[in-house]
Protein backbone atom coordinates (compact mmCIF):
# COMPACT_ATOMS: atom_id res chain seq x y z
CA UNK A 1 0.00 0.00 0.00
CA UNK A 2 1.40 3.44 -1.18
CA UNK A 3 -0.57 6.51 1.37
CA UNK A 4 0.64 8.93 -1.14
CA UNK A 5 2.57 11.10 1.39
CA UNK A 6 5.70 10.91 -0.89
CA UNK A 7 3.61 11.82 -4.18
CA UNK A 8 5.77 13.36 -6.67
CA UNK A 9 7.83 11.77 -9.45
CA UNK A 10 11.47 12.74 -7.81
CA UNK A 11 10.62 11.74 -4.57
CA UNK A 12 8.15 8.31 -5.22
CA UNK A 13 8.29 6.90 -8.58
CA UNK A 14 11.68 7.20 -9.04
CA UNK A 15 12.48 4.66 -6.56
CA UNK A 16 9.82 1.95 -7.41
CA UNK A 17 11.60 2.24 -11.53
CA UNK A 18 15.08 2.11 -10.29
CA UNK A 19 15.08 -0.56 -7.94
CA UNK A 20 12.49 -2.85 -9.23
CA UNK A 21 9.65 -2.14 -6.66
CA UNK A 22 6.05 -3.58 -8.07
CA UNK A 23 3.66 -1.57 -8.81
CA UNK A 24 1.60 -0.65 -5.23
CA UNK A 25 -1.85 -2.62 -5.26
CA UNK A 26 -3.34 0.33 -3.44
CA UNK A 27 -2.48 3.96 -3.66
CA UNK A 28 -4.47 6.45 -1.10
CA UNK A 29 -3.68 9.45 -2.75
CA UNK A 30 -3.37 11.82 0.28
CA UNK A 31 -0.55 13.92 -0.89
CA UNK A 32 1.07 16.30 1.25
CA UNK A 33 -0.44 18.57 4.33
CA UNK A 34 -0.50 19.23 7.92
CA UNK A 35 0.71 16.19 10.32
CA UNK A 36 -2.93 15.97 11.69
CA UNK A 37 -4.89 16.06 8.31
CA UNK A 38 -2.74 13.93 6.68
CA UNK A 39 -2.48 11.18 9.39
CA UNK A 40 -6.30 11.48 9.77
CA UNK A 41 -6.50 10.73 6.39
CA UNK A 42 -4.30 8.00 6.30
CA UNK A 43 -6.24 6.47 9.22
CA UNK A 44 -9.43 6.27 7.69
CA UNK A 45 -8.81 4.72 4.43
CA UNK A 46 -6.27 2.29 5.51
CA UNK A 47 -9.15 1.07 8.52
CA UNK A 48 -11.25 0.77 5.64
CA UNK A 49 -8.64 -1.57 3.79
CA UNK A 50 -7.79 -3.72 6.26
CA UNK A 51 -11.45 -4.43 6.91
CA UNK A 52 -11.91 -5.63 3.65
CA UNK A 53 -8.54 -7.31 3.57
CA UNK A 54 -8.25 -9.14 6.58
CA UNK A 55 -4.70 -9.62 6.85
CA UNK A 56 -2.72 -11.64 9.47
CA UNK A 57 -0.45 -8.93 9.87
CA UNK A 58 0.79 -5.48 9.02
CA UNK A 59 4.22 -4.29 8.09
CA UNK A 60 4.91 -1.15 9.12
CA UNK A 61 8.47 0.90 8.28
CA UNK A 62 10.60 3.97 9.91
CA UNK A 63 8.80 6.88 11.51
CA UNK A 64 6.74 8.42 8.87
CA UNK A 65 3.12 9.81 9.64
CA UNK A 66 1.89 6.63 6.89
CA UNK A 67 4.02 4.40 9.46
CA UNK A 68 2.21 5.90 12.69
CA UNK A 69 -1.12 6.12 10.78
CA UNK A 70 -1.13 2.31 9.66
CA UNK A 71 0.11 0.54 12.97
CA UNK A 72 -2.76 3.03 14.66
CA UNK A 73 -5.37 1.08 12.21
CA UNK A 74 -4.33 -2.25 12.75
CA UNK A 75 -4.21 -2.42 16.13
CA UNK A 76 -7.66 -0.45 16.47
CA UNK A 77 -8.68 -3.73 14.68
CA UNK A 78 -6.13 -6.13 16.88
CA UNK A 79 -4.33 -6.76 14.06
CA UNK A 80 -0.94 -7.49 14.97
CA UNK A 81 1.76 -4.50 13.50
CA UNK A 82 4.97 -5.54 12.93
CA UNK A 83 7.58 -2.47 12.39
CA UNK A 84 10.70 -2.74 10.89
CA UNK A 85 13.50 -0.41 12.26
CA UNK A 86 12.16 -0.34 15.63
CA UNK A 87 13.63 0.90 18.60
CA UNK A 88 15.45 3.83 17.14
CA UNK A 89 15.50 6.76 19.23
CA UNK A 90 16.66 10.35 19.22
CA UNK A 91 15.42 11.28 22.48
CA UNK A 92 14.09 14.78 20.96
CA UNK A 93 10.54 14.93 21.25
CA UNK A 94 9.97 18.04 19.08
CA UNK A 95 11.12 16.24 15.71
CA UNK A 96 7.62 14.76 14.34
CA UNK A 97 9.66 11.28 13.87
CA UNK A 98 10.57 10.88 17.14
CA UNK A 99 6.58 10.36 18.27
CA UNK A 100 5.84 8.70 15.09
CA UNK A 101 8.42 6.11 16.07
CA UNK A 102 7.86 5.80 19.94
CA UNK A 103 4.49 5.45 19.46
CA UNK A 104 4.08 2.50 16.56
CA UNK A 105 7.00 0.76 18.84
CA UNK A 106 4.52 0.77 21.73
CA UNK A 107 1.51 -0.73 19.65
CA UNK A 108 3.60 -3.64 17.94
CA UNK A 109 3.95 -7.51 18.50
CA UNK A 110 6.81 -7.78 16.57
CA UNK A 111 9.56 -5.19 16.70
CA UNK A 112 12.64 -5.32 13.84
CA UNK A 113 15.71 -3.64 15.64
CA UNK A 114 18.41 -2.82 13.37
CA UNK A 115 20.75 -2.63 16.09
CA UNK A 116 21.98 -3.68 19.55
CA UNK A 117 21.45 0.04 20.21
CA UNK A 118 17.90 -0.27 19.18
CA UNK A 119 17.25 -3.63 21.30
CA UNK A 120 18.53 -1.86 24.33
CA UNK A 121 16.74 1.26 24.11
CA UNK A 122 13.18 -0.90 23.82
CA UNK A 123 14.12 -3.12 26.85
CA UNK A 124 14.53 0.56 28.83
CA UNK A 125 11.04 1.22 28.30
CA UNK A 126 10.14 -2.15 28.96
CA UNK A 127 9.59 -3.72 25.35
CA UNK A 128 11.05 -7.07 25.23
CA UNK A 129 8.81 -9.39 23.97
CA UNK A 130 8.40 -10.17 20.27
CA UNK A 131 11.78 -7.97 19.49
CA UNK A 132 14.17 -9.37 16.45
CA UNK A 133 17.13 -7.86 16.38
CA UNK A 134 17.85 -8.67 12.52
CA UNK A 135 20.13 -5.67 11.16
CA UNK A 136 19.29 -2.91 8.66
CA UNK A 137 17.31 -3.05 5.66
CA UNK A 138 18.94 -0.16 4.27
CA UNK A 139 22.03 -2.75 4.02
CA UNK A 140 20.70 -4.77 1.89
CA UNK A 141 19.61 -1.95 -0.52
CA UNK A 142 22.87 -0.98 -0.51
CA UNK A 143 24.25 -4.13 -1.04
CA UNK A 144 21.96 -5.19 -4.21
CA UNK A 145 22.73 -1.47 -5.94
CA UNK A 146 26.62 -1.00 -5.37
CA UNK A 147 27.29 -2.98 -8.30
CA UNK A 148 24.74 -1.01 -10.49
CA UNK A 149 26.01 2.56 -9.73
CA UNK A 150 28.42 4.44 -12.22
CA UNK A 151 30.19 6.24 -10.08
CA UNK A 152 32.24 8.16 -13.36
CA UNK A 153 29.41 8.79 -15.29
CA UNK A 154 27.31 10.54 -12.60
CA UNK A 155 30.65 12.47 -11.77
CA UNK A 156 31.34 13.19 -15.25
CA UNK A 157 27.72 14.57 -15.73
CA UNK A 158 28.00 16.80 -12.87
CA UNK A 159 31.38 17.94 -13.60
CA UNK A 160 33.07 16.84 -10.57
CA UNK A 161 35.91 14.66 -9.53
CA UNK A 162 36.07 11.92 -6.83
CA UNK A 163 37.00 13.67 -3.09
CA UNK A 164 36.85 17.29 -4.88
CA UNK A 165 33.13 18.20 -3.52
CA UNK A 166 30.29 17.77 -1.07
CA UNK A 167 27.38 16.11 -1.41
CA UNK A 168 24.51 18.06 0.68
CA UNK A 169 21.24 17.01 1.32
CA UNK A 170 18.54 19.40 3.69
CA UNK A 171 14.78 18.71 4.43
CA UNK A 172 13.77 18.40 7.92
CA UNK A 173 11.46 21.31 8.73
CA UNK A 174 13.38 22.26 11.95
CA UNK A 175 16.15 23.64 9.32
CA UNK A 176 14.33 24.23 6.01
CA UNK A 177 11.38 25.80 7.23
CA UNK A 178 13.71 28.44 9.85
CA UNK A 179 15.30 31.23 7.76
CA UNK A 180 17.77 31.80 10.48
CA UNK A 181 18.73 28.02 10.31
CA UNK A 182 18.64 27.63 6.80
CA UNK A 183 20.80 30.73 6.56
CA UNK A 184 23.34 29.03 8.92
CA UNK A 185 23.79 26.30 6.69
CA UNK A 186 23.77 28.61 3.64
CA UNK A 187 26.51 30.07 4.91
CA UNK A 188 28.94 27.28 5.69
CA UNK A 189 28.27 25.75 2.72
CA UNK A 190 29.60 28.87 1.34
CA UNK A 191 32.99 28.74 3.55
CA UNK A 192 34.43 25.59 2.07
CA UNK A 193 36.50 25.21 -0.62
CA UNK A 194 34.76 23.12 -2.84
CA UNK A 195 31.66 22.76 -4.49
CA UNK A 196 28.67 21.71 -3.04
CA UNK A 197 26.30 19.45 -4.62
CA UNK A 198 22.74 19.65 -3.04
CA UNK A 199 20.16 18.29 -4.34
CA UNK A 200 16.61 20.54 -2.96
CA UNK A 201 13.74 19.29 -1.75
CA UNK A 202 11.05 20.92 -2.83
CA UNK A 203 9.85 22.21 0.33
CA UNK A 204 13.63 23.78 1.04
CA UNK A 205 13.81 25.00 -2.75
CA UNK A 206 10.41 26.99 -2.07
CA UNK A 207 11.90 28.49 1.30
CA UNK A 208 15.49 29.45 -0.10
CA UNK A 209 13.05 31.68 -2.32
CA UNK A 210 10.46 32.79 0.26
CA UNK A 211 13.33 33.82 2.43
CA UNK A 212 15.18 35.20 -0.07
CA UNK A 213 18.46 33.73 0.70
CA UNK A 214 21.85 34.03 -1.36
CA UNK A 215 23.07 31.51 -2.37
CA UNK A 216 27.09 31.18 -2.51
CA UNK A 217 28.66 30.63 -5.57
CA UNK A 218 30.02 27.41 -4.84
CA UNK A 219 26.48 25.79 -4.03
CA UNK A 220 25.27 24.32 -6.98
CA UNK A 221 21.70 23.68 -6.15
CA UNK A 222 19.69 20.57 -8.20
CA UNK A 223 16.44 19.00 -8.58
CA UNK A 224 15.65 15.99 -6.56
CA UNK A 225 18.22 12.90 -7.43
CA UNK A 226 17.35 9.38 -8.29
CA UNK A 227 18.86 6.65 -5.90
CA UNK A 228 21.40 5.63 -8.20
CA UNK A 229 22.29 8.76 -8.83
CA UNK A 230 22.46 10.19 -4.93
CA UNK A 231 24.30 7.14 -4.42
CA UNK A 232 27.23 7.47 -6.98
CA UNK A 233 27.44 10.96 -5.67
CA UNK A 234 28.14 10.13 -2.20
CA UNK A 235 30.26 7.59 -2.71
CA UNK A 236 32.62 10.30 -4.75
CA UNK A 237 32.15 13.01 -2.36
CA UNK A 238 34.59 14.26 -0.03
CA UNK A 239 32.13 14.54 2.85
CA UNK A 240 27.94 14.72 3.10
CA UNK A 241 26.59 17.45 5.08
CA UNK A 242 22.90 16.16 5.60
CA UNK A 243 19.88 16.50 8.79
CA UNK A 244 18.65 13.52 6.65
CA UNK A 245 18.40 10.05 8.85
CA UNK A 246 18.89 7.09 6.36
CA UNK A 247 21.63 8.91 4.54
CA UNK A 248 23.53 8.89 7.81
CA UNK A 249 23.80 5.64 7.51
CA UNK A 250 24.19 5.45 3.78
CA UNK A 251 27.36 7.76 4.38
CA UNK A 252 29.21 5.05 7.20
CA UNK A 253 27.83 1.99 4.57
CA UNK A 254 30.09 3.64 1.66
CA UNK A 255 32.85 4.94 3.88
CA UNK A 256 32.14 8.65 3.41
CA UNK A 257 32.50 11.11 6.36
CA UNK A 258 29.07 12.46 7.67
CA UNK A 259 28.72 15.96 9.19
CA UNK A 260 24.91 15.72 10.34
CA UNK A 261 23.15 19.51 10.66
CA UNK A 262 20.97 18.58 14.23
CA UNK A 263 22.00 18.28 17.34
CA UNK A 264 21.27 14.74 17.84
CA UNK A 265 20.85 11.46 16.00
CA UNK A 266 18.88 8.05 15.77
CA UNK A 267 22.35 6.65 14.61
CA UNK A 268 24.29 6.76 17.61
CA UNK A 269 26.90 4.08 16.40
CA UNK A 270 27.94 6.21 13.37
CA UNK A 271 29.15 9.24 15.81
CA UNK A 272 30.69 6.92 18.43
CA UNK A 273 32.79 5.71 15.52
CA UNK A 274 34.25 8.35 14.70
CA UNK A 275 32.72 8.66 11.00
CA UNK A 276 29.51 10.90 11.56
CA UNK A 277 29.83 14.60 13.30
CA UNK A 278 27.12 16.15 15.25
CA UNK A 279 27.29 19.46 14.51
CA UNK A 280 23.00 21.14 14.58
CA UNK A 281 23.47 24.27 12.22
CA UNK A 282 26.44 26.48 13.70
CA UNK A 283 27.69 27.69 10.34
CA UNK A 284 31.29 27.87 11.86
CA UNK A 285 30.92 24.13 13.07
CA UNK A 286 29.86 22.89 10.15
CA UNK A 287 33.04 23.91 7.97
CA UNK A 288 35.35 23.17 10.72
CA UNK A 289 33.68 19.38 10.65
CA UNK A 290 33.49 19.57 6.75
CA UNK A 291 37.05 20.71 5.95
CA UNK A 292 38.28 18.01 9.06
CA UNK A 293 40.81 15.32 7.70
CA UNK A 294 38.62 11.48 6.78
CA UNK A 295 38.62 9.44 10.27
CA UNK A 296 41.24 6.90 10.59
CA UNK A 297 38.89 4.43 12.23
CA UNK A 298 37.06 0.88 11.44
CA UNK A 299 33.40 0.83 10.46
CA UNK A 300 31.99 -2.19 12.31
CA UNK A 301 29.23 -4.06 10.99
CA UNK A 302 26.49 -2.40 13.45
CA UNK A 303 24.04 -2.74 11.23
CA UNK A 304 24.27 -6.46 9.89
CA UNK A 305 25.83 -8.60 7.25
CA UNK A 306 23.31 -6.87 4.33
CA UNK A 307 20.95 -9.69 4.77
CA UNK A 308 18.09 -8.69 7.28
CA UNK A 309 15.55 -9.00 4.62
CA UNK A 310 15.69 -13.24 4.71
CA UNK A 311 16.12 -12.85 8.30
CA UNK A 312 12.98 -10.70 8.87
CA UNK A 313 10.76 -12.68 6.14
CA UNK A 314 11.72 -15.78 8.09
CA UNK A 315 10.72 -13.89 11.84
CA UNK A 316 7.51 -13.16 9.86
CA UNK A 317 6.55 -16.54 8.52
CA UNK A 318 7.85 -18.29 11.96
CA UNK A 319 5.41 -16.23 14.13
CA UNK A 320 2.63 -15.87 10.74
CA UNK A 321 2.73 -18.32 8.34
CA UNK A 322 0.64 -20.90 10.12
CA UNK A 323 -2.72 -18.99 10.02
Amino acid sequence: MHSGQHYDYEMSDVFFEELGIPKPDYNLGVGGGGHGRMTGEMLGSLEELFVELAPDCVLVYGDTNTTLAAGLAAAKLHVPVAHVEAGLRSFNRAMPEEINRVLVDHLSEVLFAPTDAAVENLAAEGIRRGVERVGDVMLDTARLVAERIDDAEVLASRGVERGQYYLATVHRAATSDDPERLGAVLDAFGRVALPVIWPVHPRTRKNLESFALAVPANVCLVAPVPYLEVGALLRGARALLTDSGGMQKEAYFFGVPCVTLREETEWVETVHSGWNRLVGTDSAAIARAATAPAPDAPRPPFYGDGYAAEALVAALETRFGAR
